[in-house]
């Protein structure tokens, strides 16, 4: 059983920074698995934002490319998303997801019905 807890949302003005955390209990490292950001607001249906699976693959959204940066720690444990040069329009709740035993070569890593686990989100509020 795989669970994912969120943390590090917050508010911040246009042009200001945050980091996200995604801890993950129950994935092994060394077992290949895929990890994802998606971002929902209430006008918008939830869309990835950004994917990094165990062998350091990693995919953006093009609206975050060169600002969103996806990395994991040495132990697996955790997921981040450091976020640059924030625009109100990154405004939204931040997600988590996990698919086990997957690759960038065998997940469409952007459709999030390939994801098995999720986390409860955070919250993400940038004002301009």
């Amino acid at each position: 059983q795989v669970y994912l807890v969120e943390s590090g949302g917050g508010s911040v003005q246009a042009g200001g920074s945050l980091r996200l955390s995604c801890a993950a209990s129950g994935l092994t490292y060394n077992r290949r698995d895929c990890l994802a950001w998606f971002r929902q607001t209430p006008q918008k249906e939830r869309e990835a934002v950004a994917f990094l699976d165990s062998d350091g693959n990693s995919k953006y959204t093009d609206s975050v490319k060169g600002r969103f940066t996806v990395s994991r720690d040495s132990a697996g444990e955790i997921l981040y998303l450091e976020m640059n040069n924030l625009k109100p329009e990154d405004t939204g709740m931040y997600y988590c997801a996990a698919r086990e035993r997957c690759t960038i070569a065998t997940i469409t890593w952007f459709q999030e019905a390939l994801y098995e686990s999720w986390g409860q989100g955070t919250q993400v509020t940038v004002s301009s």
